[in-house]
């Protein structure tokens, strides 16, 4: 009965020919015939993350109600423990949902798809959030404590996580995992040097994401950046362009800072140094009164023709698009203010990965949905889909019409 088991429409995303290929290289698959077969466990942590506030009983009888209804249900069946279910993701390891998430997670906008593109380029966000974790001890020390204020110790442990999304489609395509004390610059330093950087992205992200590193990993990806900088960045003026940016150069900071006296002195110049050319302009945010907020933005795009200043300006807002998506995991998804449930530091990343890859498996479906209907995926709701894909578990098309 378990090979049956699956998760609605989502079985079409993460197919189970997919999780099996998975399983094997993981080198996860199972030497003997068990109640709960690694499969079985990579669909129970999906429906996990769907239904989070659902002990795991519940969770499990959501996925097996439909065989009542198509007959399949064998007596000798019967709902495994909390005990069990623990053990059986204590075997399966976080590494499993990491690969299929990888293997899942690609960018799901056509070029059709409305709000999803500027000219040639794929509009991406990167940004981080926290994640509050279940307060053990193995937690604490894995992930640490951030409280709101700077040295401040939270009540709970956070596990820090640093995704790239598709800014059109609101669908997150690469992420890392860490800890507090690993800094979001850091991690997002170790997704840049991913295959997830494809050619046709250009990438945003605010000042806090801002270095000459992350610049340069995204353009030996093939890709283009666009980044928020802080005002004090070293940005020498090289040659004003016609849309009121100029050409610039981003040096390597640690061979600037060895040549600093020679570049003060003039006896080299800035472009003499490792480093790449980049294209910079500022732009003013009218408030009220004195919130007036300037902007400088730094992008690898060298020719204002393919993308002038102040198309390039209205796309950088698109970044807050991941602020929604942040939003849709931690608060629509996980619920507001709950925790991971997971007591140990590898099944807690285990659920992190089984969250972002059914939100993935989510927005896949509502973007397909968007597409066919010829409007912007943003005018459908994730709420309302969420419930669609959570009714669609419990019914006859949770399961595969394949034989055991």
């Amino acid at each position: 009965m378990t090979e049956r088991i699956g998760i609605g429409v989502l079985t079409r995303i993460v197919p189970r020919e997919l999780v099996d290929e998975v399983i094997l290289e993981s080198g996860r698959r199972e030497q003997r015939l068990r109640k709960l077969p690694a499969r079985v466990v990579v669909y129970f942590v999906m429906a996990m993350t769907l239904f989070h506030g659902e002990s795991y009983e519940e969770v499990m009888r959501k996925l097996v109600q439909g065989l009542r209804w198509l007959g399949s249900w064998r007596a000798e069946w019967t709902i495994p423990t909390p005990a069990a279910l623990t053990q059986a993701r204590q075997r399966l390891g976080n590494e499993v949902m990491r690969n299929l998430f990888e293997r899942v997670a690609v960018p799901c906008a056509l070029r059709s798809t409305k709000g999803a593109w500027l000219g040639r380029w794929r509009l991406m966000a990167l940004d981080g959030f926290d994640v509050e974790v279940f307060d053990s001890p193995a937690n604490g020390d894995r992930f640490g404590f951030s409280g709101k204020k700077k040295n401040e110790k939270g009540v709970f442990p956070k596990a820090l996580v640093v995704g790239l999304a598709e800014c059109g489609t609101h669908a997150i395509v690469a992420a890392e995992l860490g800890a507090q004390r690993e800094t979001e610059v850091a991690l997002a330093t170790r997704l840049l040097a991913t295959d997830a950087v494809g050619d046709d992205m250009l990438i945003i992200a605010d000042k806090g994401m801002y270095s000459h590193e992350n610049m340069k990993r995204i353009k030996d990806g093939g890709a283009d950046a666009l980044f928020r900088a802080k005002m004090n960045n070293d940005l020498p003026i090289l040659e004003w362009l016609p849309d009121g940016s100029y050409l610039s150069y981003s040096a390597d900071p640690r061979r600037k800072m060895a040549a600093y006296e020679r570049l003060r002195r003039g006896t080299i110049k800035i472009s003499d140094l490792p480093g790449f050319p980049v294209r910079v302009f500022d732009y003013q945010v009218l408030g009220q009164g004195d919130e007036d907020e300037l902007f400088t933005l730094v992008t690898t795009i060298l020719d204002p023709e393919q993308a002038p200043a102040a198309g390039l300006a209205a796309a950088y807002h698109e970044r807050w698009e991941i602020e929604l998506v942040i939003d849709e995991v931690k608060t629509h998804q996980k619920g507001p203010g709950a925790l991971l449930r997971s007591k140990t530091p590898e099944l807690a990343e285990q659920e992190l990965w089984g969250f972002l890859l059914s939100h993935y498996a989510v927005r896949k479906l509502m973007t397909e949905a968007a597409d066919q209907a010829d409007i912007d995926p943003d005018r459908l709701s994730f709420i309302r889909s969420l419930r669609v894909v959570r009714r669609q578990i419990t019914g006859p098309a949770d399961f595969s019409p394949e034989a055991p």
